[in-house]
């Protein structure tokens, strides 16, 4: 069989030169564009990490600095940090600049450290890696970390916890050990000072007035005390914040002479109530309204206020999270203010500077707030002492009603 004609294909050699040329570049580009894009991948990858990241060359300059970083150590994003020497970058923290200064010596890096940032007061957990070449030459270092701050204060609240335990035992024992024996002084005192008022006379009357105010003091102390050890069983219903305040201010007035402290309350209108415990809660701002009128020793000024606010969570929360309402009340006074060395001790339990008290009242008001899962932050200084106490405004059972909602909208998008 013959056919008519032949299809003739050209061989490579045949080809036109500027075939061969245009085609080389083709094979070249390919491969440029696949690093940039994997380029790109990584470096928004790193920027979208939840842990902090830090990277610097060998010359001290900083090449990657992400989000997190920014955010932990208070670095403006527009401040064009990359570039630019990491000990200038991090000034405001010269223990990082000193930790990074040594990475470059050292043989064997340190995993999983932490450091207290002075300037925040943040914790942070840190793991550092050298960056080296094919040839294992040094190119730099990679610092990588986290914020460990919540972390720390509930491992602290799980070591006050065990510490309450034991206490709790101590003085569950002691307490009814030593309340009857009270109990019977005040009453025999009593006694006492209703048969010496025939005798008429002065000095016994005011022994006896001693007696009877020591037994009852004695007695308070006691009950504070079992008040504290004692686990919290929150009855929660709906309640408003006004009302507990205004609650709180009388039941504070009953307690102690106010004298000439002038009292400001600015309560903002329409605030939600909230799910708590009205009973727990006006124990809880009863005790700051007592702490700031013992603070001013009968003459200054006391202001009350509450507002509604939203929860400072984590900027990478889901929004709902992010978003969770809440109510800020702020007890603040013109008093002296709590001197610096004093300032971390004032919520532990039986610390006090006052010649009498139990101090127990600021401890009971940080457990009470922990019970609500609020927060609790003092400022202080020459020209007073401000407590801002932060409670959300739903509970535990509403909180997983609102994410159920959401699940089921975004099911139905």
């Amino acid at each position: 069989m013959e056919f008519p004609h032949t299809l003739a294909l050209p061989l490579a050699s045949d080809m036109p030169r500027v075939v061969r040329r245009q085609s080389r570049p083709s094979r070249r580009v390919l491969p440029q564009r696949k690093r940039r894009e994997t380029d790109r991948f990584f470096r928004q990858m790193v920027a979208g990490m939840r842990n902090g990241v830090i990277a610097v060359t060998r010359d001290g300059r900083v090449a990657e600095l992400n989000a997190e970083a920014h955010r932990i150590f208070q670095i403006k994003r527009s401040s064009r940090a990359v570039g630019q020497p990491f000990s200038e970058v991090l000034s405001k923290h010269p223990d990082v600049v000193r930790v990074l200064h040594s990475a470059f010596e050292l043989t064997h890096l340190p995993n999983r450290a932490e450091l207290r940032l002075r300037r925040t007061n943040k914790v942070i957990g840190y793991t550092i890696s050298h960056v080296r070449d094919e040839r294992a030459r040094l190119l730099g270092i990679a610092v990588f970390f986290k914020d460990l701050t919540k972390v720390e204060q509930l491992e602290e609240r799980e070591r006050l916890r065990d510490r309450l335990v034991a206490l709790g035992e101590m003085a569950a024992a002691i307490a009814h050990e030593v309340k009857n024996p009270l109990a019977g002084i005040e009453v025999m005192a009593g006694l006492l000072k209703r048969q010496a008022s025939v005798v008429d006379s002065p000095d016994a009357q005011s022994l006896l007035n001693d007696i009877i105010g020591e037994a009852k003091m004695a007695n308070q102390i006691v009950h504070e005390a079992l008040e504290f050890v004692r686990p919290i069983r929150l009855q929660v219903e709906h309640t408003s914040i006004d009302e507990v305040l205004h609650t709180s201010l009388a039941l504070a007035d009953s307690k102690i002479s106010r004298g000439e402290i002038g009292v400001a309350l600015k309560i903002d209108n329409g605030l939600p109530p909230i799910q708590g415990d009205h009973h727990q809660l006006c124990q809880l701002f009863t005790n700051l309204v007592i702490n700031a009128f013992e603070a001013l020793d009968g003459a200054g000024q006391v202001e009350i206020s509450a507002r509604e606010g939203v929860r400072d969570e984590d900027p990478h929360a889901p929004a709902l999270e992010a978003q969770m309402r809440t109510v800020i009340v702020e007890v603040a006074d013109n008093g002296p203010g709590v001197p610096r060395e004093l300032r971390d001790r004032i919520f532990n339990a039986f610390f006090t500077t006052k010649p009498q008290g139990s101090g127990l009242g600021l401890a009971i008001v940080r457990k009470v707030v922990d019970a609500h899962d609020g927060r609790i932050d003092i400022q202080t200084g020459s020209s007073g002492t401000r407590f801002q106490v932060t409670l959300p405004v739903s509970g535990a059972s509403d909180w997983f009603a609102l994410r159920a909602q959401a699940a089921r909208t975004s099911t139905d998008d």
